[in-house]
């Protein structure tokens, strides 16, 4: 059985050799100089998440210069930003006068390095004439409204999560929004799901009697909260006993579930 994603393949050598050099060197680095991590650092960092989301959707529409496009590929691009995301961290704790200041400087220059790849992709998708809006604004609007639900649950039934804070409810939403914009390019935009686990999923719910009333994506949706909240609630203890290393996991947690789900969005919107 198949487990891999559509469209996942190694780089050209040279450009493989280049990220992982990037990565030995930027992860040397930070174990050198052990930067402080909380849940602000983490929320710091959503924006490079996205930038990974957002260089691949150029990568899948060719609106890549050749010589570019293999660092945006799958799965090249997760190093690739993190390599960026890495250093411009580094560069920030070196400049900042605390930790606070250091996630604002991350986020802040995130922010500016997201738009570059989300004007680009806007205007492909302009040029061509495939430029729509209104599901995948939809979308993120529940995305949003169903997060906050989850998360002021979890907060509810298990005050715990509170210690993860910001990184915790990115993690809770990044995941809700990977949940949704599934559901809606199955169901309303007519897109196929490329990670064979989460086809298995659809395709599961695809036979049950309640598909021709509510589709085949809400039990994809459901799986996701359910996933979300598990993990972040299971992560709290870890959060609480070692910040750095807890805090680090919620936040990969979170970008396992914010990149695939902004980058269908975006793909969505231009394509």
């Amino acid at each position: 059985m198949a487990v891999l994603p559509e469209g996942f393949a190694l780089p050209p050598f040279p450009y493989l050799l280049a990220v992982l050099g990037g990565l030995a060197g930027v992860g040397w680095l930070v174990v050198q100089r052990r930067p402080p991590v909380t849940d602000r650092t983490i929320a710091g960092f959503a924006p490079w998440m996205l930038v990974g989301s957002a260089s691949h959707v150029l990568s899948v529409v060719g609106a890549l210069p050749p010589v570019v496009d293999p660092l945006a590929g799958t799965p090249t691009v997760y190093g690739t930003v993190a390599v960026l995301a890495g250093g411009v961290w580094l560069l920030a704790d070196a400049q900042a006068d605390g930790t606070d200041t250091t996630a604002r400087l991350l986020g802040g220059l995130g922010l500016l390095a997201l738009a570059v790849p989300v004007a680009l992709a806007l205007l492909d998708g302009l040029g061509r004439g495939s430029l729509r809006l209104f599901w995948p604004t939809v979308g993120l609007l529940g995305s949003i409204v169903l997060s906050a639900g989850v998360w002021l649950l979890l907060r509810r039934l298990r005050p715990v999560v509170e210690v993860t804070g910001a990184a915790g409810a990115l993690a809770v939403f990044g995941h809700v929004l990977d949940g949704v914009s599934t559901a809606v390019g199955i169901d309303l935009l007519g897109f196929g799901e490329r990670s064979p686990l989460s086809r298995y999923l659809i395709e599961f719910a695809a036979e049950l009697p309640t598909a021709s009333v509510i589709g085949s994506g809400w039990l994809f949706v459901v799986v996701k909260v359910l996933l979300a909240g598990f993990l972040v609630v299971l992560l709290s203890d870890y959060v609480e006993e070692e910040p750095t290393e807890g805090y680090l996991l919620v936040g990969f947690v979170a970008a396992v579930g914010l990149g695939p789900g902004a980058h269908n969005l975006l793909l969505f919107t231009v394509a």
